[in-house]
C-alpha cells in the first residue's frame, strides 16, 4: 500500500514539472534556441511611436546627425513587426522613409522611399547586409532574423555593465544566409533578467572582428508583458573606425497606431 502511494506521487510530480507546475529545482538554463526566442519575443511591442536622434562619427571624429520618426506595430498575433521610419532633418535626407515589414520566418520586405527622386525601391531580401542611411547598421541589424536560418550555442556567461548575461554564438546554417546578414558569425551578451542583446559582436567572412554593439538604457515599455526597448544604440565599425548611435529622445507605448502608417501610399507623402 505505501510503494503504491509512493509510485502514484511520484508519477504525479513528474507529470507536474514535464507541464512546469512545478520549478526546475536543478536550475538549468534554457536552451540558447529557447533564449533566443524569447529575445524576438521581448523586443516586439504590440505599437509604438518614437523620436530618435541618429549621429553618425566618422574616423576623424566629425559628427553628422539625423533626426527620425519611427512607429512600429504587431500583425499577425506577434508574427511580423511592420515599421516606418521618417527623416525629419537635415534638409538633403527631409522626407525619406523606410518601410520594413520583419517577418518571423522569411525574408523581410523593405521599401525606401526618395523624395528627390519621388521614387520608391525596394530592398530584396539579399542585400540587407547594405547600411541602413549610411550609418554603420545594416538594414539587417535592426531587424529580427529568420531564427531556423541560424544555429546557436552558449559558450559562457559573463556579466555586462554588472548584469548577469549569457554569451551566445549565432552561426548561419548556409553560405546564402551568411552572405544575405553579411557574416560569418554574430556574438551576443543576452541578459538573463531582461532576455535583451546588450552588447554585440560581428564578425566578416574572414572571421575578423567587423563591428561591435553596446546598447544600454534598457526602458520597460509595456509592463504586462515584460517589453523592454534600449533607448541608446551604439554600433562601432572596428575596420574603419566609424561608429554610429540611435538615442531615442521620445517613445510611447501605443497598441492603437494608425495601420495606415505601414502603407508604401503613406511611405511616399
Amino acid at each position: 500500500m505505501i510503494r503504491n502511494r509512493f509510485t502514484r506521487n511520484a508519477a504525479a510530480l513528474a507529470v507536474a514539472f514535464s507541464s512546469g507546475l512545478l520549478p526546475n529545482i536543478a536550475g538549468a538554463d534554457p536552451s540558447p534556441r529557447d533564449i533566443m526566442d524569447k529575445v524576438a519575443t521581448v523586443r516586439k511591442l504590440d505599437g509604438s511611436e518614437a523620436v530618435v536622434k541618429m549621429t553618425m562619427v566618422d574616423e576623424g571624429g566629425h559628427t553628422r546627425e539625423r533626426e527620425i520618426t519611427m512607429a512600429t506595430k504587431l500583425y499577425d498575433g506577434g508574427k511580423t513587426e511592420k515599421r516606418i521610419y521618417r527623416f525629419l532633418s537635415p534638409a538633403d535626407v527631409q522626407g525619406t522613409g523606410v518601410l520594413v515589414y520583419d517577418y518571423e520566418s522569411q525574408p523581410d520586405d523593405v521599401w525606401v522611399f526618395l523624395p528627390a527622386l519621388r521614387k520608391t525601391r525596394r530592398v530584396v531580401s539579399s542585400q540587407r547586409s547594405q547600411s541602413f542611411m549610411g550609418s554603420e547598421f545594416s538594414y539587417g541589424d535592426l531587424s529580427i532574423p529568420a531564427l531556423d536560418d541560424f544555429k546557436y550555442t552558449v559558450v559562457k556567461d559573463e556579466p555586462v555593465g554588472g548584469e548577469a548575461c549569457w554569451v551566445i554564438d549565432v552561426l548561419p546554417k548556409d553560405g546564402g544566409t551568411a552572405d544575405a546578414d553579411g557574416y560569418s558569425k554574430k556574438t551576443y551578451w543576452i541578459s538573463k533578467e531582461k532576455f535583451a542583446v546588450l552588447k554585440g559582436l560581428y564578425f566578416d567572412h574572414d572571421g575578423k572582428l567587423q563591428k561591435e554593439l553596446v546598447a544600454q538604457d534598457f526602458k520597460l515599455l509595456d509592463p504586462a508583458k515584460k517589453r523592454f526597448r534600449p533607448m541608446h544604440m551604439e554600433m562601432t565599425n572596428k575596420q574603419n573606425g566609424r561608429r554610429s548611435v540611435f538615442d531615442t529622445e521620445k517613445i510611447s507605448f501605443a497598441p492603437d497606431t494608425k495601420d495606415d502608417y505601414f502603407t508604401t501610399g503613406y511611405l511616399e507623402r
